[in-house]
């Protein structure tokens, strides 16, 4: 095995950049870690035209209130709040610590139909010390001012209820304009613990 899977081969403090010309390199930008003290994590810069897609990771996301939801929302280049218009399409897969349960379907609470509330990541989070969230979103050319924003999300949830919740989600902001913050919440609660990382790809 050689290149960049070898090099990055049981790492667990950042990727080995590709080598020139190689593409597909992570570049991270911003690192917040949630500490207990607020209900939001709000990135307000490092989203521009760099990069064509940013991916956010969000690792061990751990609320403060049981069956916590974990959201997100986008602000428009000069823009009063987060607020903007998005739809989507989700569909879910879970099953019960005890076995039974399994299940995948279409997750109708999950999406978004030309909407300006907060977009759901990850669903009934479990508070239990062991308990929590992880999971990816892509945003594709936020700073383009010709097309829609495009984004897909995964995430993977220890639900209150002691389900693993798998959710896949699909949309875009339905808007022209930059797209240059964003703001992850909680539904109720604060985070008390985990990381969201911001990348942009080369």
């Amino acid at each position: 095995m050689s290149g960049i899977i070898a090099q990055n081969s049981g790492r667990h403090t950042g990727l080995v950049k590709a080598s020139s010309g190689g593409g597909g390199v992570w570049n991270l930008i911003e690192t917040l870690t949630a500490d207990g003290s607020g209900t939001t994590l709000d990135f307000t810069s490092g989203i521009d035209s760099t990069y064509d897609e940013y991916v956010f990771k969000f690792i061990n996301i751990h609320p403060e209130t049981d069956d916590a939801y974990l959201q997100f929302q986008g602000n428009a280049a000069g823009g009063s709040g987060y607020n903007e218009t998005i739809t989507s399409s989700a569909f879910y897969y879970q099953h019960k610590e005890d076995g039974t349960d399994a299940e995948v379907g279409y997750g109708a609470g999950s999406d978004l139909a030309q909407a300006t509330t907060f977009q759901e990541i990850a669903r009934n989070v479990g508070g239990d010390n062991d308990q929590s969230c992880s999971g990816y979103l892509h945003l594709f050319s936020p700073s383009d001012t010709t097309f829609l924003k495009h984004f897909i999300i995964q995430s993977n949830t220890n639900a209150s209820n002691d389900y693993q919740y798998g959710l896949k989600i699909a949309g875009y902001f339905n808007s022209t304009s930059a797209i240059d913050e964003i703001q992850f919440q909680m539904s109720t609660g604060n985070m008390d613990s985990g990381t969201i990382s911001l990348y942009g790809i080369s």
